[in-house]
């Protein structure tokens, strides 16, 4: 769910899932699986960990009013999904700050990537436990399903999920974020008219996602765009990907 992975490998071809497929599809396991760091930490990552992310980690005991973990009045409630090295989420943060964000990442690099951006690295000791950080942005180090499974309906103004891992193989199918069986749960924590963004540029993704979406009726689905919207932040990921001649999709869905 964090860190994105590349298209290589992707599989060719992939068909469309019939209603027995859709059935037969295992549900999504209890955890997802990722890698929690690629290397050993830095001792300044390790202070960053230690002393600044419990300083914007979302307070799961709020989770029921959650609002009440910012302290700042906010607007609206906005959630992304993986927010890999942080310029995405940062931005929006940035262009928005009538907007709450919940920031979600299991992969302590990325995690460690946000916090050094907006914590200045300037030699002063113990600045990761006194710097100003938004009001406006928490953090939720843990798996993005277990956070969304304990909002209430309707709580989110808007889902991001920006070149999420896809997961290449078909067994790891269930594995992905995008799954039959978890819109459902995606539908009930968003308000009505509320929008999902989603990005990605892996071929196999990319038709597991149109195919996934063609099969419901929770969400008002236009043809994805090829070329990133106005007011879509830029990621690494997505340079990565027109560097190496991939084509992104960007998808913005309608809560019905």
């Amino acid at each position: 769910m964090g860190a994105h992975r590349s298209g290589a490998g992707a599989e060719v071809g992939l068909q469309p899932l019939s209603e027995s497929e859709g059935r037969r599809l295992k549900p999504p396991p209890a955890q997802l699986y990722g890698r929690p760091r690629t290397h050993a930490l830095s001792p300044r990552q390790v202070r960053l960990m230690e002393q600044a992310l419990p300083r914007l980690r979302f307070d799961m005991a709020l989770a029921a009013t959650p609002r009440a973990s910012f302290p700042v009045s906010i607007d609206e409630l906005w959630l992304e999904v993986g927010f890999g090295g942080g310029e995405h989420a940062l931005a929006q943060v940035a262009a928005h700050p009538g907007v709450g964000l919940i920031a979600c990442e299991v992969f302590e690099n990325g995690i460690c990537s946000l916090l050094s951006r907006l914590v200045p690295d300037n030699g002063v000791e113990g600045i990761e436990a006194t710097a100003p950080l938004p009001g406006h942005l928490r953090l939720w180090d843990s798996d993005a399903r277990t956070l969304l499974r304990a909002l209430p309906d309707g709580c989110l103004d808007r889902l991001f999920l920006m070149f999420p891992d896809p997961w290449p193989k078909a067994r790891h199918a269930k594995r992905r974020f995008v799954h039959p069986a978890f819109l459902p749960e995606l539908a009930r924590v968003l308000r009505p008219g509320a929008e999902w963004r989603i990005a990605s540029d892996d071929p196999t993704y990319q038709a597991w996602v149109a195919d996934v979406l063609a099969a419901q009726a929770l969400f008002g689905v236009p043809p994805p765009a090829t070329e990133r919207p106005e007011g879509w932040p830029p990621t690494r990921y997505e340079a990565k990907a027109l560097a190496a001649g991939r084509g992104p999709l960007y998808w913005t869905l309608r809560k019905r």
